[in-house]
């Protein structure tokens, strides 16, 4: 069964004061339980094309729909009921006094009764495992747990898509563990996710859908296996895969062992595998 196209960028171009053509002719299409990672070096393009997700940029030529909706007729105020957008640093979207009313501006916002409201911030709460910060300073936590308030605030909303821009930036491992966790959980409740990041790590373990991006170009749109064993197109965005991924392809060079991947994307994948052979 087919399922549902939520965003679609039709012949995307965007071009910023002084003839900067950050994208160029992008055609793509996010459908319904996709979660996809946007991969590329610095100035490639991945945040200019996110950001045109939830209106914070309008295309310069082209047409990018969400839901159907044209962007360009909307407002991101008007756009944030479906796409949820966490920037890189939560620090630049954090602002209420308490953890409790960061979670409760957004459906508030959404004209929500005080009861729906309640309801939503006690949802996420539990959700991201932040009831004992409920009445903290969100400036006071830590930067793995801002981040998770951040997302948290976005949940709240209830939008169809989540939007993450470097969700692992700043991240030390309890964190990185942290944001690994909150991804499968919100693709395990059915949501969409779009991340932008350049930790290959988080992209195996979490992404079924990788799209490859230089120049303001879309070079690949695969899974991520089939990204990393490409070694040309890694070569060519000066990206380098996963250090296990790296490992079984090493190994492989040498000798391929029965059961284990050739381009692994976890320890998992391998250690059954390998302890036929110590």
């Amino acid at each position: 069964m087919s399922r549902e196209v939520l965003i679609k960028c039709e012949n995307l171009w965007h071009i910023y004061p002084g003839d900067v053509e950050a994208l160029r002719d992008v055609n793509l299409e996010i459908r319904d339980g996709d979660v996809v990672a946007v991969i590329g070096q610095n100035g490639s393009g991945k945040t200019t094309l996110v950001k045109h997700f939830n209106g914070l940029l309008k295309p310069t030529k082209g047409i990018v729909t969400v839901m159907g909706i044209d962007t360009r007729k909307k407002s991101v105020h008007e756009l944030a009921q479906y796409v949820g957008y966490v920037f890189q640093n939560p620090v630049h979207q954090l602002f209420a006094s308490t953890v409790e009313e960061e979670l409760a501006f957004g459906p508030r916002n959404l004209g929500l009764s005080e009861q729906e409201v309640k309801e939503r911030v006690e949802e996420a709460l539990e959700f991201f495992n932040l009831k004992r910060f409920r009445n903290v300073h969100p400036f006071s936590l830590s930067f793995p747990y801002k981040k998770l308030v951040a997302v948290a605030s976005v949940y709240a909303m209830r939008p169809r898509i989540f939007v993450l821009d470097e969700p692992t930036t700043g991240q030390d491992h309890i964190g990185l563990r942290m944001i690994e966790d909150m991804v499968l959980k919100l693709e395990k409740e059915g949501f969409t996710i779009v991340m932008v990041s350049h930790d290959m790590r988080l992209v195996a373990e979490t992404a079924k859908r990788i799209i490859v991006m230089k120049d303001g170009r879309i070079l690949a749109d695969k899974t991520p296996r089939e990204v990393f064993s490409d070694h040309e197109l890694m070569a060519l965005t000066n990206l380098k895969p996963p250090q296990i991924s790296e490992f079984t392809q090493k190994l492989a060079e040498r000798k391929r062992l029965d059961g284990v991947p050739e381009t692994a994307l976890n320890v998992d994948e391998v250690v059954e595998p390998l302890a036929k052979y110590l």
